[in-house]
């Protein structure tokens, strides 16, 4: 897989299509002819897009429902998908509009309208799901539909990373005569335009997939029939793969395993690459929690030893990572490397509890998904405990939760501290920075602070991505002294497949765009 890479964003200004006609789908083989079966330990939170925020469901969504705008494999400059054309019609990045292409057609025959495209953005703001995507599209005030084909999108501050936003999961474009406009809608039924249609599913099993052949938008050609097959957890993923019950494997084979890959093995291929994923333990600072105190957050962050989780818990698969933006992208810098130079430090992080005033030692709850990286994520939560309670400081309760229970937990904010990796949903620094750490955070860690939020805020303002890096860094230094979460590693991916099927250096690239359609039988 190609490492992610940023560019100067000055492009976002106008993207037109090749061909203003759009492209139909043309089927490459049968439909008769074997699927190919991906497996993979990322569940599906919803079928519905206005209630999922997390990658299995976004990976289902690139799929089986079309956004206006898409990625091109490796690039970070959105290109038209549903749309004929989009830009920003003014310098002040605050009206975006974007022309649908002609004859894109639900499942029922009916042609997609600027309606549907207003009513897929307002019902996701309108039913606002805990676990939904409201929290991407702040900046939006109003989306109108000017005719039939025209839509326009007003922002009620600047966002260059508005166009990037459009081209998510988040974006997705539904039947406005299908989808409920105040909640989401039930059962197993995706009435999508994507390139493939979704003809059988149970939840947290199957999911099959078909070549949609009235697609039209940014791809010119589909693959292979598809089954994803989805796994409770690591370990059942990696028999599966043993037993060639799965061509190709996609988050995420046991750390054991991986370690253990041998690129020279013939009977598979093995992609690997530098990814936008990080792993942060995220800290509840309300009023009440026995985080509250910033001087504790600081002691905490004394105690976590970043390297030994990378070396014990999961063999180097993964790298240490010492700031809220990744390597690799536009702002990355080192605050926690720089403030917290030496650590762990038990004596440094019992003088600030001793300042704080608090009693030893302090009790905290440490919660983690005990479903898709069981094993390791146990490993990993009974790393930190043994970190955490270096010399007494800090009594940690850990408990494991199954993946919607935990993420109604830390919606909730019922858990001092929870360990959760993010997945960029878009390729710009803003992505961690406004999700992360801006007041209303989709982490809720209750965590709000002015300066923060104006940095997120004048990054948005620059059509030049280049520009932001000041800002960024400056938004990481302040996180770093505030300590609403402690960054912890950054994920190298792995795909594997066997050594008959094709493509899956495409599946995904940091752009949040998982491409089944580049599987290909070899």
């Amino acid at each position: 897989m190609r490492p992610l890479r940023t560019r100067i964003i000055t492009a976002l200004l106008v993207l037109t299509a090749a061909a203003a006609g759009g492209r139909q789908l043309l089927a490459e083989q049968e439909e008769d002819q074997e699927a190919i079966t991906v497996g993979t330990t990322e569940p599906v939170t919803s079928l519905d897009p206005a209630g999922a925020y997390d990658s299995g469901s976004w990976a289902l969504f690139s799929n089986v429902f079309q956004a206006l705008l898409t990625f091109e494999p490796g690039d970070t400059t959105p290109v038209p998908d549903a749309a004929e054309r989009c830009g920003f019609q003014d310098d002040g990045l605050r009206l975006f509009r974007c022309t649908l292409r002609h004859g894109i057609r639900f499942p029922s025959g009916r042609e997609m309208t600027a309606a549907d495209v207003t009513y897929s953005f307002d019902r996701i703001r309108r039913i606002d799901s805990d676990l939904g995507p409201a929290s991407l599209f702040t900046t939006l005030g109003s989306v109108t539909a000017d005719d039939s084909r025209t839509v326009t999108f007003h922002l009620s501050t600047p966002d260059a990373t508005f166009p990037l936003k459009v081209a998510t999961g988040a974006a997705s474009i539904v039947d406005r005569e299908t989808y409920p406009a105040a909640s989401l809608r039930a059962g197993s039924a995706v009435d999508g335009t994507g390139p493939y249609t979704l003809t059988a599913y149970t939840k947290d099993r199957t999911a099959d997939l078909k070549p949609n052949p009235h697609y039209k938008g940014y791809l010119h050609r589909t693959g292979s029939p598809i089954r994803l097959r989805y796994y409770s957890d690591a370990h059942a993923l990696a028999r599966a793969w043993s037993a060639r019950q799965v061509d190709v494997t996609s988050r995420t084979l046991p750390v054991d395993l991986l370690a253990e890959l041998n690129p020279g093995n013939p009977t598979q291929r093995v992609a690997e690459g530098d990814t936008a994923q990080t792993h942060n333990l995220y800290l509840n600072t309300r009023g009440g929690s026995p985080l509250h105190d910033p001087r504790v957050r600081r002691a905490l962050a004394w105690l976590v030893d970043r390297e030994a989780l990378a070396y014990t818990v999961y063999r180097n698969t993964v790298d240490p990572l010492y700031s809220v933006i990744p390597r690799g992208m536009t702002g990355h810098t080192t605050p926690f490397f720089d403030r917290y130079p030496g650590a762990p430090s038990a004596g440094k992080a019992r003088a600030l509890l001793a300042q704080a005033g608090v009693s030893l030692p302090v009790h905290v709850s440490l919660g983690y998904d005990r479903g898709r990286g069981v094993g390791v994520s146990a490993r990993e939560a009974a790393a930190l405990k043994r970190q955490l309670q270096t010399g007494g400081l800090f009594a940690v309760d850990v408990k494991g939760y199954e993946w919607a229970d935990f993420q109604r937990r830390w919606a909730a904010g019922r858990m001092d501290a929870w360990a959760v990796s993010w997945v960029a949903d878009y390729p710009d620094p803003e992505t961690f920075g406004a999700a992360l750490v801006e007041t209303g955070s989709s982490m809720n860690t209750g965590y709000s602070n002015d300066q923060v939020d104006r940095l997120v805020r004048r990054t948005r303002g620059l059509a030049d991505r280049g520009g932001t890096v000041d800002a960024f860094g400056a938004l990481q230094t302040r996180v770093a002294q505030d300590v609403p979460l402690s960054p912890l590693w950054q994920r190298k991916d792995y795909v594997v497949s066997t050594s008959y099927v094709g493509g899956g250096q495409y599946l995904q690239d940091g752009t949040g765009v998982f491409r089944l359609w580049r599987l290909r039988r070899t």
